[in-house]
C-alpha cells in the first residue's frame, strides 16, 4: 500500500479528529458550574446549547452551558477532518461495493456532526436532530459496511476493530433511541453511539501514517544504497 502526500495529510487529519472532539467534551463539561455537567445524564449536544433553561420534556434537566461556541466549532471542525481525511485517502481504499458504501456512509455521519454543531439543539432541533441521525445511523453502518470489505482493502486490514465498532455503535444508537442506559447512563450510552466512527478514524489514520513512514524510510535507504554503489 504506497501512500501519496494527499493520503499523508488525510491520515493525519483523522488522527486529529477524535482527540480533539474528546478533549472539547471534557473541556466544555468542566466549564459547567451549577449543576456540574454529567456523562452519564447529560447528552452531548447540551455542550452546545446557547440558551440556559430547562431542556427536553421527556427527560427533563437543567442545561446551561458557558463555552457553547466552543463546543460546537468543535463538532463543526470534527466534521471537517473526518470528510478531508476521507477526502484525501479516497485512492487508499481499495474497490468494491462494501467499500464505495462504508465511505459514503461515512461520509454522511462525519457530515451529521457538522450538522449538529452548525444547529445547536435549543435553536434549530429539527436540523440538529437530522444531524444526529447521520451520526447514529449511517456513522455505525458506513463502519459495518466497510468492515465487509473484501482482503487486499484498506478496511479489511482493520476489519476486526471495523466491525466491533460498528456493533458497538449501531447497539449503542438503538438503545440511546429506545431510551436505554444500561448503567451507563443515557449521556454514556449516546457516546456508545457517537464515538466509534472517530475512534475508528483515528486508530486507521495512525495505521496510514506508520505506512507512510515506513514506505518512506525503506525508499531513502534505497536510494542512499543505489548512491553508495556509483
Amino acid at each position: 500500500m504506497r501512500s501519496s502526500p494527499a493520503a499523508t495529510i488525510g491520515a493525519l487529519c483523522w488522527v486529529a479528529a477524535a482527540p480533539l472532539f474528546l478533549t472539547a467534551n471534557v473541556v466544555v463539561g468542566l466549564a459547567w458550574d451549577d449543576p456540574a455537567f454529567s456523562w452519564a445524564n447529560n447528552n452531548i449536544s447540551d455542550l452546545g446549547n446557547v440558551t440556559c433553561g430547562v431542556w427536553d420534556t421527556t427527560r427533563p434537566r437543567y442545561v446551561c452551558s458557558p463555552w457553547h461556541d466552543t463546543m460546537n466549532a468543535a463538532f463543526v471542525l470534527t466534521a471537517a477532518l473526518l470528510i478531508a481525511g476521507l477526502v484525501l485517502t479516497w485512492r487508499m481504499w481499495g474497490q468494491g461495493k462494501a467499500v464505495r458504501w462504508g465511505r459514503w456512509l461515512m461520509a454522511f455521519g462525519a457530515a451529521g456532526l457538522g450538522l449538529a454543531g452548525a444547529f445547536p439543539a435549543d435553536t434549530n432541533e429539527n436540523m440538529h436532530l437530522l444531524g444526529a441521525l447521520f451520526v447514529f445511523v449511517c456513522g455505525n453502518a458506513g463502519l459495518l459496511a466497510a468492515g465487509c470489505a473484501r482482503n487486499g482493502t484498506l478496511p479489511a486490514r482493520l476489519r476486526p476493530a471495523t466491525l466491533t465498532l460498528g456493533v458497538l455503535g449501531t447497539a449503542g444508537s438503538v438503545l440511546f433511541i429506545a431510551q436505554q442506559g444500561v448503567g451507563l447512563g443515557l449521556g454514556g450510552m449516546e457516546r456508545v453511539a457517537v464515538f466509534p466512527l472517530q475512534i475508528w478514524a483515528c486508530y486507521a489514520g495512525c495505521l496510514l501514517y506508520r505506512t507512510a513512514r515506513r514506505n518512506r524510510f525503506r525508499e531513502n535507504r534505497s536510494t542512499g544504497e543505489a548512491s553508495s554503489k556509483r
